[in-house]
């Protein structure tokens, strides 16, 4: 169970890394302009880039807490705003009538369900 909680850790974590560099360093024309990116062109830059870095946060926060052995209670805490990050995700795109962005943010929401599940309760990180 470990080594499943470790994997779906870490792709979360590769997927808000990815998010996250986007959101921040690519201008919001470029994001509106792309599949799936639509939604940028109805929200602010100041609010895309919020984003971006609560993206960058989570990739840190649902690895190195463990990794480092320093405050690794926090893995599934950022797991648990990862769970709520993707819900607005999905209302968005719900509302942009977009299924299959909805379909991918519940899968993201369903990993990090998990992990937050596992760390919290199932495989804990302690010492």
């Amino acid at each position: 169970m470990n080594l499943a909680l470790w994997i779906a850790a870490g792709l979360l974590a590769a997927v808000s890394l990815t998010g996250g560099i986007t959101k921040t360093l690519v201008p919001k024309e470029k994001l509106a302009a792309l599949k799936g990116g639509e939604w940028t062109g109805h929200a602010s830059k100041g609010f895309i880039r919020t984003i971006g870095v609560l993206e960058l946060l989570g990739a840190v926060g649902l690895t190195l807490p463990a990794v480092l052995d320093i405050a690794p209670f926090m893995v599934p805490v950022t797991a648990v705003c990862w769970v709520l990050l993707m819900v607005g995700a999905t209302i968005i795109h719900v509302r942009l009538g977009q299924p299959r962005l909805v379909v991918v943010n519940l899968g993201y929401v369903v990993l990090a369900a998990f992990v937050a599940w596992g760390r919290f309760g199932l495989e804990p990180f302690t010492g």
